[in-house]
């Protein structure tokens, strides 16, 4: 006779103690940013961290190298033209290192060609600076209707370079131009009179 009319379980203590699987947390996003412009990196490096990446910074190819050495990235944005060894250097070594590495190229001026390299040795995708972090992410899931940055046969003139930066700068600080002005490390009264400036077209000569 049972208490409260309830029979013993026909179950033993060990058969209760089921393994639960473990619910594993997904790998984390490394990203290596190498641009020799300490103030674009700074922005953007902070701009892709709110995005969920894990940012290191270098600001040419033998110190990306060392972080490459030390801490191996998923991710990396590279800028071709640097002081020192280019940016296809780079590009060529993490992808030796890493060959599922997501790696996309940015560049102030570029050729088809220049373009073209990089793909081949292994590059993600391409886009001409200045590109912003929606830009980039887009650019590393390789979505489909993201139209790809024109890529131009001859430079960018300097001062038109240098507006878009600004701007891509001031667009980050969202259109605070004294926050703007800290980051660049400019009096605010010099970027006002810089971002009323609009450059010249370019021409098709």
């Amino acid at each position: 006779m049972y208490l409260c009319g309830i029979a013993p379980s026909p179950f033993t203590c060990d058969e209760f103690n089921m393994t639960l699987p473990i619910m594993e947390n997904p790998l984390p996003r490394k990203l290596l940013l190498v641009d020799d412009d300490v103030t674009y990196c700074t922005v953007l490096a902070q701009a892709l961290t709110r995005r969920g990446f894990a940012v290191s910074v270098a600001n040419d190819v033998n110190e990306a190298i060392q972080v490459i050495a030390q801490n191996l990235p998923t991710h990396a944005v590279i800028d071709l033209k640097m002081p020192g060894p280019s940016g296809l250097t780079l590009v060529a070594h993490l992808k030796e290192r890493k060959p599922d590495a997501r790696i996309v190229v940015l560049t102030g001026y570029s050729s088809i060609a220049t373009a073209v390299e990089a793909v081949k040795l292994g590059a993600t995708y391409y886009l001409a600076k200045p590109s912003d972090a929606d830009e980039i992410v887009a650019a590393f899931d390789h979505q489909p209707g993201i139209v790809e940055a024109a890529i131009t046969t001859k430079p960018m003139s300097v001062d038109r370079l240098e507006w878009e930066h600004l701007q891509k700068v001031l667009a980050d600080c969202g259109g605070n131009v004294s926050a703007a002005a800290r980051t660049l490390n400019m009096h605010r009264r010099t970027l006002q009179r810089k971002l009323q400036k609009h450059p010249v077209p370019e021409r098709d000569d």
